[in-house]
């Protein structure tokens, strides 16, 4: 367990202990001794289909006949092979096929083609017993596959001859009991919220099963109370979890009110603070601010969760248990990251930005992270969880928090998470003339004795956004042995343009023909290239301002963008 602490190296015993602990768990409740506690391996017919409230894209349906199949973010030529037989894809493209959230794509094609494909992929999959592939058998892509098999019902079982029906039948119930025994050996956060959301689905849709759904709430509601936060968001700090985790959640809800039972309460109230966070992560462009995971833009699938908020929630101000804060004044929207790192079981894919920001002005972007890497482009993702990838400060080189490099670890939390990056503390006050953040850090504590402190000032006719970003020690002066380099970064979205002056003035363009001038002083002031690792087409090149300076001690800059037409 190379560059781990030793408390570090104590936490990953643990979580190995309790790994192992819940496995045993499902393989004893998986046993034929007790399977029986999760109802009969048959099925008659379907009490309801869910809607599916993802965007599905009939074009799939060409590219599959086409012996193309793209899922993830990548593409595999399929040469006449079952895909089911394919183990070279990676990971990410792998727990999609056996998940099966690509059958909305061949039902929106309702052609008898497409449905004839989803029938054969299916039967295949059944075929093989799952394939021999892992993943097709972890509890997160059982969920998943019990949750797609079900809202595709009409697709998969009307009309069906009666040995293909009770086949597929037989093999969604079979999998339903396994995974009522098995639920447990989820990795923890989301994946554990998918599985148990499959068993709830299935218990509930499924004739017959309706005498296991109890169990099942119960488990749901406990780890709903345990991973989304008093203020809605999810303990992992990634905003996409809550709006994957509504998406399936409104289509239960639904289902749960034509069945004429009782949803549950604990569940609907998380709904309700979940809604609340994200109309606060929300820029005015219409996508979740880029933090701690957020990828490409999922603007229609915001938009679809958020028009079931029939009663408009009010954005927060201070996420406090999230950690972010949102100044919002004359259509100027600023989303800043102020909130610790997330206990290291979910911080395989937090970042280190503390203190970023990201900023729009209307329904235009200006300022934003870089953003997640979609399964294709992981070769970015530690740049992309840098500090350089985001809005803030950095010194010397090094991000304000390191990522945790450990293969044991990696496998159990799904990804390197991020080393805790050091107390974070936030305020929002109101100045004269506007409203501002005062924020602190301090992840360069340690090894410069220097705390980062930002202040951001938005006016309230949201024609300006001012920032003081200063660098000094917690109980007076600090002397480095050395100067250390340090750049304030502003990645800019790639639809604006930005020219420089003789005199350091930078002017932004952005697509409504409105101009925005940037200047500021105790730094020089550049532009330079970058990469956004969340466009929808993949990773793009972008530009960004940078300050740069280098430090002796304390050490102070401030900067401005003012709209000038």
């Amino acid at each position: 367990m190379s560059h781990l602490t030793i408390m570090e190296r104590a936490r990953v015993v643990q979580l190995s202990a309790s790994r192992v602990q819940r496995r045993g768990m499902a393989r004893v409740l998986g046993s034929p001794l007790l399977r029986w506690r999760y109802g009969a391996p048959s099925i008659e017919a379907l009490a309801i289909v869910p809607q599916d409230l993802r965007p599905a894209d009939p074009i799939f349906a060409l590219e599959l006949a086409r012996g193309n199949l793209g899922l993830a973010g990548v593409t595999v030529r399929l040469t006449g092979l079952s895909p089911f037989e394919l183990t070279e894809p990676p990971p990410a493209w792998r727990r999609s096929l056996h998940g099966f959230d690509w059958l909305r794509h061949l039902r929106a094609a309702s052609t008898g083609e497409a449905r004839a494909a989803a029938r054969a992929l299916v039967g295949d999959w059944i075929s093989r017993d799952g394939a021999r592939d892992p993943i097709a058998r972890a509890p997160e892509v059982t969920g998943r596959r019990i949750i797609s098999w079900i809202g595709a019902a009409d697709q998969l079982l009307d009309g069906l001859d009666q040995a293909a029906f009770d086949s597929t039948a037989e093999s969604l119930v079979r999998q339903l009991i396994t995974l009522s025994a098995s639920w447990h050996s989820a990795p923890d956060g989301y994946p554990r919220l998918i599985a148990l959301l499959g068993i709830v689905f299935g218990d509930l849709c499924i004739e017959g099963h309706e005498r296991h759904l109890a169990r099942a709430e119960a488990s749901l509601a406990a780890e709903l109370e345990r991973q989304i936060l008093p203020d809605g968001g999810h303990a992992s700090r990634d905003a996409t979890v809550v709006l994957h985790l509504m998406l399936d959640l409104l289509p239960l809800r639904q289902c749960y009110t034509a069945r004429r039972r009782q949803f549950p309460v604990i569940a609907d109230a998380a709904m309700t603070r979940m809604m609340r966070f994200l109309t606060t992560m929300r820029l005015g462009d219409g996508g979740l601010a880029r933090f701690n995971g957020v990828g490409a833009p999922s603007m229609m699938e915001l938009s679809t969760v958020l028009s079931y908020d029939h009663a408009v929630a009010t954005p927060l101000g201070h996420a406090q248990q999230s950690g972010y804060a949102r100044l919002e004044h004359g259509g100027l929207v600023l989303i800043a990251d102020v909130g610790d790192t997330p206990p290291i079981e979910l911080a395989g894919q937090a970042h280190a930005g503390a203190l970023s920001f990201e900023l729009s002005t209307g329904a235009h972007a200006i300022f934003v992270n870089a953003g997640a890497p979609g399964a294709a482009d992981v070769r970015h993702e530690a740049a992309a969880r840098s500090t350089a990838g985001h809005n803030t400060l950095q010194l010397g080189d090094k991000s304000s928090a390191r990522l945790m490099h450990n293969a044991r670890l990696a496998e159990i939390v799904g990804g390197s998470p991020v080393r805790a990056q050091g107390n974070i503390r936030s305020r929002i006050e109101p100045f004269e003339g506007g409203e501002r953040l005062v924020a602190s850090h301090d992840g360069y504590l340690a090894e410069y004795g220097l705390i980062h402190t930002r202040r951001l000032e938005i006016a309230a006719d949201g024609r300006s956004l001012s920032g003081f970003d200063q660098l000094a020690g917690p109980h007076g002066a600090v002397r480095l042995a050395r100067d250390a380099p340090y750049a304030v970064r502003f990645h800019l979205h790639r639809k604006v343009e930005c020219t420089a002056d003789d005199d350091g003035l930078l002017t932004l363009l952005l697509s409504d023909n409105s101009r925005w001038r940037f200047a500021a002083t105790g730094a020089d002031v550049s532009l330079e290239p970058s990469l956004h690792f969340a466009d929808p087409s993949g990773t793009v090149r972008s530009r960004q301002i940078v300050l740069r300076g280098a430090c002796w001690g304390e050490t102070e800059m401030a900067w401005r963008l003012e709209q000038i037409s």
